[in-house]
């Protein structure tokens, strides 16, 4: 787990060793995130945030080096979690369901929040990822792919 507390030239560099998780966009103070511009608690965080760049920057910048950023949850919200986790995950079964998800997630933030440049590498990547599953797994993620660019959320594996 990658955290913003580290500066972006160290994240930058780390990631390249296998983060399975970051943070982007991170805000620590009470409020920080509520629409309330005159919140008073936005200079009382815990710690010091050392990389501020949004998440919109910190996904274009893993799509440029082919990255497949993932938002994926299935496995908390499908109790594939603790013993059951390590039950798919040692074997190497997750792999089936990770994938998959990650390019469903990216699909979503794609039609939901990223800008032309970021979609265009999105869907760049969606499609390269595709080719490397297996037939079946590739066309049942099209399909939900194509359902994601008709308005349905939260689809998963």
């Amino acid at each position: 787990i990658l955290t913003a507390r580290e500066p972006e030239k160290l994240r930058n560099e780390i990631i390249q060793y296998g983060v399975s998780q970051i943070d982007g966009g991170t805000k620590i103070e009470l409020g920080s995130y509520s629409q309330d511009e005159k919140n008073e608690n936005l200079d009382k965080g815990q710690f010091k945030i050392n990389d501020d760049r949004s998440l919109a920057e910190i996904i274009d910048e893993l799509l440029e080096q082919d990255m497949l950023p993932s938002f994926c949850t299935s496995c908390y919200r499908r109790g594939r979690t603790g013993e059951h986790f390590m039950e798919f995950s040692v074997p190497g079964f997750i792999k089936r369901f990770c994938g998959p998800n990650a390019l469903l997630t990216l699909a979503e933030y794609i039609m939901d929040y990223a800008n032309a440049t970021t979609a265009e590498k999105g869907w760049r990547a969606i499609e390269k990822n595709l080719l490397t599953l297996d037939e079946k797994t590739q066309l049942s993620v099209r399909s939900k792919i194509e359902k994601i660019r008709n308005g349905e959320r939260d689809l998963y594996y």
